[in-house]
């Protein structure tokens, strides 16, 4: 076995990025406080070729060096916008017929493993802070929660590989649908 060149990998360009069809999906990062963490949100965004990162309170916006170093440039290729409020953004989303979800636990969520996203639904995945999660308030907005199965004795996963663990299974589910 040998490791691949960088040229045998076969790169896209950001230019060719932009141009590309993109996952019917959009992330909102509601109050993420390490910028690693939205650093490396971007980079499986852009591997998944999410169409949109809304980010969102008090979470941290690019151009900064501590989102840069995780999101090795994906912040270039990635769409995204900054809005004080993820409610706003939630309603925003809603009329133009976007099906929000969260990515919480709560009394009525469904597993990952039972969600099935529909191929011509836009979906948008609400993605909550590191310590308390998404937000109640934000929560009574949603259409969904979805809830990652998890079987240590931890009760979370870190906020940026809970997204990518579910941007990979959305992916892997419309595409194999």
């Amino acid at each position: 076995m040998i490791k691949k060149s960088l040229k045998e990998i076969e790169r896209i360009s950001v230019e060719q990025f932009k141009c590309f069809p993109k996952l019917n999906l959009s992330l909102i990062l509601e109050n993420i406080r390490s910028l690693a963490n939205i650093g490396s949100v971007f980079r499986s965004a852009d591997c998944f070729r999410i169409n949109k990162i809304y980010l969102t309170g008090f979470s941290g916006t690019p151009p900064h060096r501590s989102i840069q170093k995780t999101a090795l440039g994906s912040t270039q290729s990635v769409d995204w916008e900054y809005a004080k409020n993820s409610i706003d953004v939630i309603k925003y989303l809603e009329k133009k017929n976007i099906h929000v979800m969260a990515l919480e636990q709560t009394d009525e969520s469904i597993s990952l493993l039972e969600f099935k996203p529909k191929t011509n639904v836009h979906y948008a995945l609400v993605v909550g802070n590191e310590i308390q999660g998404v937000n109640q308030r934000t929560l009574d907005q949603v259409k969904a929660a979805i809830e990652i199965p998890q079987f240590g004795t931890k009760h979370s996963f870190n906020v940026s590989n809970s997204a990518s663990i579910f941007m990979w299974d959305f992916f892997y589910k419309v595409s194999t649908s």
